[in-house]
């Protein structure tokens, strides 16, 4: 028996995260229960149809929504860290450093320079 890693901690877990936005028409559940989670050395791809919430997902990971988003539950743990309850100077400092996003940029995501 190992530690590889498929058995080591994950360093990116989900638990639950649930993200809605604000609308005319009420809330709207863009993300309604998500769990997951990245391991060490391990890659996870998030596919969907458009509007499946795989956007909002890594937005709500990187603590990027606009103001109109809300994380209303779960968890977005980050090396035992929990995002959902850390502030803005702490999601500063992570961002770029612990965890990082290539956006949808469809003129610059194959040549991000």
């Amino acid at each position: 028996m190992g530690t590889g890693p498929a058995e080591a901690a994950a360093v990116l877990r989900l638990e639950q995260l649930r993200t809605y936005f604000a609308t005319g028409d009420g809330m709207v559940k863009a993300v309604d229960g998500i769990d997951l989670q990245v391991r060490p050395g391990r890659t996870l791809c998030v596919v969907g149809e458009s509007g499946c919430g795989k956007t909002v997902t890594a937005l709500s990971i990187m603590r990027l929504l606009p103001r109109t988003g809300h994380i209303v539950g779960g968890r977005i743990l980050l090396g035992g860290r929990d995002l959902v309850q850390a502030d803005e100077d702490e999601m500063r400092e992570l961002r770029g450093n612990a965890v990082s996003m290539i956006f949808q940029e469809p003129m610059t995501s194959l040549n991000p320079v």
